[in-house]
């Protein structure tokens, strides 16, 4: 069996990304992409189960270390120039990666700081320090809404037949948990995007942080994507549907992460 059940629950209910806890701006995405095929998953909760040997708490991987680890299968011309993620991301013939490229001009608009040369940064300093990458689910799953992990005739992780039950059954406490980890590190702010559940999650944070106001942006066209914003103490929160990413690569869809990060000072 590729997939071991202990492993998998351990990733399942102590893995929430990558980069640092203390890092000041947190981009909050969905899930991560992959899990077409079962050696995708393995590889990634034994890399978890070997690096962070008895966690308990939540953590946050390094990412470039995890990418070490994690095979690259595509086809074409270019599938030997890459071994593994870690190369096709931040090796000598990395790729930039497209929401990334976007919320690096956010997070460097959000400081005030110029812009930098994208691929540089992606591959020596991105979700290290001053950004952490963090995963509303566990589980990576592809783009396409696929959901392959049913196959998985596991006893302890039934939850896992649907997309909906996985979801059903771990939203709250992940969602506690992130909550109570901005509580405690304060960062000074927390992105929140490609989030097809507004209301709930809004609906939560209140139940946790009561004092909270939430106001809605309206959308400016090729500029600012809707969001929902609030404070919880000295930290803002903002909630969107949207993914720094064009859709269908139809440049009617993007909006300019670089003027958003501005805004939201």
């Amino acid at each position: 069996m590729l997939i071991d059940p202990d492993r998998l629950q351990r990733w399942m209910n102590h893995f929430y990304g990558y980069g640092s806890w203390d890092a000041r701006i947190w981009f909050v995405s969905h899930e991560d992409g992959g899990g077409d095929l079962p050696e995708d998953v393995a590889e990634k909760l034994n890399y978890f189960h070997d690096s962070h040997p008895g966690v308990s708490q939540p953590t946050l991987c390094d990412i470039r270390e995890l990418y070490k680890h994690a095979a690259l299968r595509i086809s074409g011309p270019k599938a030997a120039t890459y071994k593994n993620l870690f190369d096709y991301r931040f090796g000598d013939q990395g790729l930039i990666n497209g929401v990334w490229k976007n919320l690096i001009a956010f997070s460097h608009a959000y400081r005030g700081e110029p812009q930098p040369d994208m691929l540089p940064y992606q591959k020596y300093t991105f979700a290290s320090q001053s950004e952490a990458l963090i995963k509303l689910y566990p589980l990576p799953a592809p783009h396409n809404h696929a959901w392959y992990y049913s196959w998985l005739d596991m006893p302890s992780v039934q939850h896992l037949k649907s997309r909906e039950q996985y979801e059903e059954h771990l939203f709250l406490p992940r969602i506690h948990c992130i909550l109570t980890r901005i509580a405690s590190h304060k960062p000074d702010i927390v992105l929140m995007y490609g989030m097809n559940n507004i209301n709930r999650l809004k609906e939560t944070v209140l139940s946790v942080h009561p004092q909270a106001k939430f106001r809605m942006v309206k959308a400016e066209k090729l500029k600012i994507p809707q969001h929902h914003r609030a404070e919880i103490g000295k930290t803002t929160l903002i909630i969107t549907t949207q993914i720094p990413a064009l859709r269908h690569n139809r440049a009617e869809t993007g909006f300019n992460w670089e003027a958003f990060g501005g805004q939201a000072k």
